[in-house]
């Protein structure tokens, strides 16, 4: 403050024809040091107005300072503390006449609140001193670091003189879950709390601390290393100025013979006394400070006294305007000048609050509507070394200047070092977030930060950590395994790929190549009496027809599309309503066959070979119309049912009309019926021109077949419903192929002597007529 001020009184610009005196007062009985304020601030044993103190600089408690306020303020006299960081001495009401080139606590708390969110410190734990800089400053970060997401473990409060509450922090700290502790504190709470807690071996632990303590490396030794190793916090910013180094250096106590507090830190730095005594030799004044390694000689950077270098400033600067004149009147409030002799400090508070202006090292001095000025961190490190002293680097800024988001930064390519001896950050949460395909849930009865993860629900995901809600997958997707991710659900049909597929297949393929082989073998045959027999050219037509029915059997087979599902069902019904006419058309042959047996019947004139292609067709036409009907209303489509399963798509044919499929069947049903009763009549007739009871046999197993599949169909999911429709298809085909064919075939081959009119005409039992 001294050389502020003579350099001030040394400059030619700043206030011409002015010179400021001081007064200093020890500031640590604050009881003392306020009725010293007063009584200079109120004039008493001045000897002229000269005399008269226009303002305050100090106090750097922040306690202090606000006691006289109080006081100061019902005087108007302007107060610049260089140290007092209380956010509530912002507040006008109280304190309207005090300022401050030192950031408020306000700043601060929400720099701590950005670093711990920046590393995702989400769990942390306070520790603070009794007082008001400390009180008020816990509680303001509280509030800060709620809004940031933060939560509180335990709140402590410490006392130097309470065992009780050290012996709560000492089991808190050992018991907690939380592995970041900020020690808000002021520096002499600080250095007794270290005392105490440095015999206990807490370790895991990062602390954080506030700016009173935080760049004192006295505070370091080899029993603190377990926790001072790797603490962090803001710390005012370093700063050069000009000269003061050496104004500090070249100080002598001749420079002040009658101050007894120079005489006192001289003995102290060169262990002389200026009173004779045994123990030690007497200081001569003449001692050199450069030869002295302290905090005083270390005046390479500043960091507090940056701010005494700016408090004073601001004071001579608010004079050199209320001083300043141009054409009468002052050009800041457009008032009438005043000279020097008329000075008051109410005028003095006035000018001090638009005081704009950069001191000689760069730094920019100006005020808010609160009196403060703008606010400037670094953000430092402490790296302990191994014989127990501390190197204090700086990793990073807070810079108030800059919008919210923007105004922590830290250095590129730094070497950070971490508390716990952790080699990476250290976690410090109550609950790990919530991993992408959980949803996270508040526990009322828990903080914020300790919430629950449920796994969402089927048929939902979530893709963020800390998802608050799971989205539910549109219907054509489904999750995959970690529910995080909507994948497109896999599609299910009867693929001629996979096993059951190509069975099928192949089952269709043999049946196409036995209606063939037995095709050869009746066309190499057909003038033998049992290839003509029953009408060879509704065999024939037949076994065509059971060739197009397995073979219709694979349009079900694949990937279905607009086509195929029309042809599939259509397909299948007119084939099979052509098989089951061709046999109800032998039926009624063989039946007609033994009707004109008797005397003067005709019938067989009436059922010849024109009548039977007839009955044919239009029993088969009957078919065409129900499926062209069926195709022209509503008919079968392509469709993705995603309701049976969840997790997958069914690919299948609608039916488009359930009463179009139903009247297939039922026709297909209403002829095999038919046939069987009318194959049943014939049974007992002649075997040598009989097929009744072949056919008989056949079409039972055709219409156990298709009465079985009914319930089975229905019941089916997926691709097994079509291939229960593809079995009862070639089931059946077999069956009618197997029981009408395969017996003849068999006395083909093997038995060609009973292949002769001679032997079918001799079983003729004979009859009386």
């Amino acid at each position: 403050m001294i050389f502020t001020v003579e350099e001030i009184n040394k400059d030619a610009i700043l206030l011409p024809g002015v010179s400021l005196s001081y007064r200093v007062y020890n500031g640590c009985g604050s009881e003392n040091l306020i009725r010293a304020a007063v009584e200079a601030i109120s004039g008493e044993n001045s000897k002229s107005c000269s005399d008269q103190v226009q303002a305050l600089v100090g106090h750097s408690s922040s306690g202090v300072s606000g006691d006289i306020n109080l006081i100061l303020s019902s005087l108007s006299v302007p107060q610049v503390s260089h140290l007092s960081t209380c956010a509530c001495l912002s507040d006008r009401r109280l304190y309207p006449t005090f300022f401050r080139t030192v950031p408020s606590d306000r700043y601060q708390i929400s720099g701590l609140a950005q670093l711990m969110k920046y590393f995702d410190w989400r769990w942390v734990g306070v520790i603070y001193s009794i007082g008001m800089y400390s009180e008020d400053g816990t509680a303001d970060f509280v509030k800060e670091a709620k809004k940031e997401g933060i939560c509180i473990e335990y709140s402590l409060p410490y006392s130097q003189t309470s065992k009780k509450l050290f012996s709560v922090i000492l089991d808190t700290l050992l018991e907690s879950s939380s592995n970041v502790v900020l020690l808000f504190m002021s520096l002499s709470y600080a250095k007794s709390f270290l005392s105490e807690i440095e015999t206990y071996k807490i370790t895991g632990k990062q602390w954080i601390g506030t700016e009173s303590w935080i760049m004192q490396p006295d505070l370091a030794s080899a029993d603190r290393k377990h926790i001072l190793h790797g603490a962090m916090g803001f710390a005012l910013p370093q700063a050069s100025i000009p000269g003061l180094g050496e104004f500090l250096l070249g100080l002598k106590p001749s420079d002040e013979p009658q101050s007894a507090l120079i005489k006192a830190f001289w003995e102290e730095f060169f262990d002389c006394s200026y009173s004779p005594s045994n123990t030690s030799t007497m200081c001569t004044g003449a001692e050199d400070l450069r030869t002295v390694s302290n905090d005083y000689t270390d005046v390479a950077y500043f960091r507090e006294e940056n701010n005494v270098y700016k408090a004073v400033y601001s004071v001579a600067y608010a004079l050199h305007t209320l001083l300043q004149c141009q054409n009468g009147s002052n050009p800041t409030t457009g008032k009438l000048c005043v000279n020097k002799n008329e000075v008051q400090p109410k005028l003095v508070l006035e000018h001090i609050k638009y005081v704009n202006f950069t001191t000689k090292n760069g730094v920019r001095v100006l005020f808010d509507e609160y009196g403060q000025s703008v606010a400037l961190y670094d953000l430092v490190n402490w790296q302990m070394k191994e014989d127990g002293s501390a190197e204090i680097s700086i990793i990073g800024q807070y810079d108030a200047s800059f919008p919210k988001e923007e105004r922590f930064r830290l250095k590129e390519d730094v070497i950070i070092v971490w508390g716990g001896n952790s080699s990476e950050v250290p976690r410090s949460v109550c609950r790990e977030p919530c991993p992408p395909g959980t949803r996270k849930a508040i526990n009322k009865n828990k903080p914020v930060c300790c919430f629950d993860c449920f796994k969402c629900p089927e048929g939902t995901i979530s893709n963020q950590t800390n998802s608050p809600d799971c989205l539910l997958c549109p219907p054509e997707f489904w999750p995959n395994e970690n529910r995080d991710k909507c994948l497109p659900k896999p599609t299910e049909y009867l693929s001629y790929k996979e096993i059951m597929g190509a069975l099928l297949t192949a089952f269709s393929c043999i049946g196409v190549f036995l209606a063939l082989m037995i095709s050869v073998i009746f066309l190499t045959h057909k003038e033998t009496p049992v290839v003509r027999a029953n009408n060879s050219e509704l065999s024939f037509l037949l076994l065509f027809s059971l060739k197009l029915c397995f073979l219709c059997s694979l349009t079900f087979i694949g990937r279905p599309s607009e086509w195929s599902c029309m042809l599939r069902h259509t397909a299948f019904g007119i084939t099979f309503v052509l098989c089951i006419s061709c046999v109800l058309g032998k039926t009624l042959v063989v039946l007609m066959a033994f009707r004109a047996t008797l005397p003067s019947s005709n019938v067989m004139k009436w059922f010849g070979p024109v009548q039977q292609r007839l009955t044919v067709l239009i029993f088969t036409q009957i078919q065409v119309m129900i499926c062209i009907l069926w195709l022209t209303i509503n008919p079968p489509f392509p469709n993705m049912n995603i309701d049976y399963y969840k997790e997958k798509i069914i690919l299948e044919c609608a039916l488009g009309s359930a009463v179009g499929f139903w009247a297939v069947l039922g026709y297909i049903g209403l002829l095999a019926i038919l046939c069987f009763i009318l194959a049943f009549l014939a049974r007992k007739l002649p075997d040598s021109f009989n097929e009744a009871k072949l056919i008989t046999f056949s079409m039972l197993i055709f219409c156990a077949v298709w009465i079985t599949f009914i319930p089975a169909y229905v019941s089916s999911p997926g691709k097994f419903t079509v291939a229960v429709e593809i079995f009862a298809i070639l089931a059946s085909s077999f069956g009618l192929l197997v029981c009408i064919f395969v017996p003849k075939c068999y006395i083909i081959i093997f038995r060609p002597e009973q292949n002769s009119k001679k032997h079918l005409m001799g079983k003729i039992p004979l009859r009386t007529m």
